[in-house]
């Protein structure tokens, strides 16, 4: 297949078996096309880190009331939520698209997809909800435990909140990354009991494979991204150990974690309660679930993501499941995915962020 064809190389069904069965068949789905010369999964994912975007998000939406709230999630723990309400708000709570966002490893609350997405919802006349994973965002006095990628209890009672605190009625989760996985994670264990508010979800390159990403990202080609995360891993896990000095975190289990893969299976693992890497990412991996989804749901992944795999029985789960829409891109990179920008109708070209406001503006 040609690199510069920005055609969709694989989608859940065709077009008609789609309309026939699919709970959202009529979103349309925007095409990707490239923007150059970002056209390769490298390109894509390093030009959209480095390519920097400065956000008022009082600009898209006039009006609009933030609020910065705490949640508890379970004993002892509490995330940090920045919360984005339409003018009007009591009303607008109960009758508009609520959009809750969640970011990836590392990641936080003002991560430029993070307010990129919270632009465009902003301005389409949504409700948003930011949310900082556990620990993420300044938060790690917050916590005494560690935060990965099995952590669902945290979405599941930040949906609760908003539900019951704000009167949302209709919620719609999104996740990048390990945040997509999150999401994914979260919606297949409700199963058919999901709240009734929660209208559907979308993952834009989610790590749905913990193992198989976990092992991509150590592949020499890839070893800049695993050292830009191990490093803030680092540094995060020793900044637990000193807020927490009586909660039993030993520094020198860092010693030879130089592998996303050795730090999971000397730090996450352990302390997380799974023992050891393969069976942390054995059960946190929204894999096992997808298939229990019934919520509607949208999956972007690109063929050309550098290091998030998603495996032949991941994606024939995908595909199965007839609530799911799975878009797969030639291009795209990992949470990149940038087409070229239209000043005239003020689009940024960040094709992702767009295609998660139109899903959840079908609700």
């Amino acid at each position: 297949m040609m690199a510069e064809s920005t055609d969709f190389i694989r989608t859940a069904d065709s077009a008609l078996a789609v309309a026939a069965r699919d709970p959202f068949a009529g979103i349309p789905t925007e095409p990707f096309v490239p923007r150059w010369p970002f056209n390769g999964g490298h390109k894509q994912t390093l030009a959209s880190h480095f390519l920097r975007r400065s956000f008022d998000l009082a600009l898209a939406a006039p009006g609009l009331t933030q609020e910065t709230r705490e949640v508890e999630t379970e004993p002892g723990t509490r995330l940090k939520i920045i919360c984005h309400w339409q003018p009007s708000a009591a009303a607008a709570k109960a009758s508009q698209v609520t959009l809750l966002i969640l970011h990836g490893l590392e990641g936080s609350g003002e991560s430029g997809y993070m307010m990129g997405t919270a632009a465009k919802a902003l301005a389409a006349g949504m409700n948003v909800v930011r949310m900082n994973q556990r620990n993420c965002g300044g938060m790690d006095y917050a916590s005494p435990t560690l935060y990965h990628s099995g952590l669902s209890s945290d979405v599941k009672a930040v949906a609760h909140h908003l539900i019951e605190r704000d009167g949302v009625q209709r919620l719609v989760l999104s996740g990048f990354s390990m945040g997509g996985n999150l999401v994914l994670k979260t919606t297949g264990e409700w199963g058919a009991e999901h709240p009734p508010q929660v209208k559907g979800t979308v993952a834009i390159s989610p790590a749905l494979d913990l193992a198989a990403s976990a092992d991509a990202l150590h592949e020499l080609q890839n070893r800049a991204y695993e050292w830009h995360f191990v490093r803030s891993l680092h540094v995060r896990f020793r900044r637990k150990a000193a807020l927490f000095p009586g909660q039993g975190y030993d520094v020198s289990r860092l010693q030879g974690a130089n592998s996303v893969r050795t730090f999971d299976n000397q730090i996450t693992a352990p302390y997380g309660g799974f023992g050891n890497a393969d069976n942390y990412y054995a059960k946190a991996a929204a894999a096992n679930v997808v298939g229990q989804i019934t919520l509607p749901t949208l999956v972007i992944h690109a063929a050309d993501d550098p290091f998030i795999i998603i495996t032949p029985q991941s994606r024939a789960q995908l595909e199965a499941n007839p609530n799911i829409h799975y878009v797969e891109t030639c291009t795209g990179g990992h949470c990149a995915f940038l087409a070229p920008p239209n000043q005239a109708s003020a689009y940024d070209g960040r094709w992702a962020e767009r295609q998660i406001v139109a899903f959840a503006q079908h609700f």
